[in-house]
């Protein structure tokens, strides 16, 4: 039997399936040729404390249908917060007024109705939590509470923070599909501020799931943000020069993000990609693999069809450093003469294979050399590969880390460190779209003193 909670949710996306039907039939009924609409809604509970007190309790909840249009192959889009029928006709209405002055795109419309996902399977992303706002506020506090007690130099606090929401994603188009999924996402939050002398630091930590059983505690976020903070305490400068660099978990997913950017389909087609005609070539060294499984059970980044309906599949992405795919939705296939493979709208749980158990390992395979914690600064050119960030992290000698460093910069071609990867932890992050643990890279231009 479904909790009230999971009957409201399914009675709305009753009602915006009806609401997305009517807004494909007025399109066909006003001479559209062609026609999609989707429309995502979230609802939920936010609280932020800061020293035990409440500082934000909110209660929000948004969502619009998004409509396009294509007359032959012109195209034109609206949006509607208001699902009422007169409403509905009048966004179609200027959908379709706005087709009617682009210019011809042969590559416009619809995507291919044999790519569709007429069945999605059931992803098990929906696990609401009928949270209150004191026992969210009561999360934040603990949070804090254990970071504050950890340390006597842990001396202040930035806030805690807790989450949870729920929200749902209808799509329709005139193929004739219309399908739709609730999906879940709670998350705490905490920062902290440490002090030893003259120096301060801040640091924070986080925990995301679709489940409630799925959060670490609270304390233990608490826990994380201050020995986190503390550990980066009297941090130095080290010497200018090239180094072995590992990139720490939490932010090794961010050098895929950057893959993902170069083999995207809109930068191909605009020849705007460091990573152009690479399909089958090696790109990264022959350590690494990836691979694509949209529909592991509860997966942050798990969905039976992309933001266009097409159909998500298992996928190899990388094969012993060879890029097997491109990532392309339904214009760019066309522009490229390509098909679609599914990812309008983003990647679907990347698992990035490890070589070595653990980050300890990793640090011993490495010796002596830099272990990157943190990364500031966007100064990443995906057009050509060049790589230049601000960076913090430790010093590591012996496989040992020596002591905490801070105040320098990284820099590299994307190119050149992809195919200098030496090794990946399997210390995987959980967090995100990427599943991988640590990367050493074999050497990278380090800017210190």
């Amino acid at each position: 039997m479904n909790s009230p909670r999971e009957e409201t949710v399914y009675n709305q996306i009753a009602q915006i399936k009806t609401a997305v039907e009517q807004a494909l039939s007025e399109a066909k009924a006003l001479g559209a040729t062609a026609a999609e609409a989707a429309m995502s809604s979230t609802s939920g509970l936010s609280v932020t404390t800061r020293l035990g007190e409440v500082e934000t309790i909110e209660f929000n909840q948004d969502g619009a249908l998004g409509i396009s249009v294509y007359v032959g192959n012109k195209k034109g889009s609206a949006s509607t917060a208001d699902l009422s029928p007169d409403a509905l006709q009048s966004v179609v209405k200027k959908a379709i007024e706005i087709a009617k002055y682009t210019s011809e795109d042969p590559c416009n419309g619809i995507a291919d109705k044999a790519l569709l996902e007429f069945n999605p399977p059931d992803l098990d992303l929906f696990h609401p939590w009928d949270v209150s706002p004191d026992e969210g506020i009561a999360l934040c506090q603990q949070a804090e509470e254990a970071a504050l007690n950890y340390d006597e130099r842990i001396i202040n606090s930035d806030g805690a923070s807790f989450s949870s929401h729920q929200g749902l994603r209808i799509y329709g188009n005139s193929h004739g599909l219309l399908a739709g999924f609730p999906r879940t996402r709670h998350s705490i939050s905490c920062m902290v501020i440490g002090q030893d002398g003259e120096i301060m630091e801040r640091e924070s930590a986080y925990t995301l799931s679709r489940l409630q059983s799925g959060l670490k505690s609270a304390q233990s976020v608490g826990i994380e943000a201050a020995s986190e903070t503390i550990a980066k305490l009297n941090s130095r400068k080290i010497p200018t020069g090239k180094y072995p660099v590992i990139f720490r978990a939490d932010i090794a997913s961010s050098l895929f993000s950057h893959l993902v950017s170069g083999i995207g389909g809109g930068a191909l087609y605009r020849k705007s990609s460091f990573l152009l005609d690479t399909l089958g070539q090696p790109i990264f060294s022959d350590l690494v693999n990836v691979v694509e499984r949209p529909h592991i059970l509860q997966g942050l980044a798990s969905s039976p069809f992309d933001s266009e309906g097409v159909k998500t599949q298992d996928r190899t992405i990388i094969d012993k450093g060879v890029l097997q795919t491109y990532l392309l939705g339904t214009y760019a296939s066309r522009k490229l003469n390509m098909t679609a493979t599914g990812h309008a709208g983003g990647i679907h749980n990347w698992l990035v294979s490890e070589t070595e158990p653990d980050l300890a390992a990793l640090l011993s395979t490495m010796g002596t050399g830099l272990l990157v914690t943190e990364l500031m600064g966007q100064g990443v050119n995906t057009v050509n590969g060049d790589y230049s960030r601000g960076a913090a992290g430790f010093w590591v000698e012996n496989g040992q880390i020596q002591y905490p460093v801070s105040e320098i910069t990284i820099a590299g071609n994307l190119k050149d460190m992809f195919k200098a990867i030496a090794g990946i932890g399997g210390d995987f992050d959980l967090r995100g779209s990427v599943k991988t643990g640590s990367i050493l890279i074999e050497q990278m231009q380090v800017a210190g003193n």
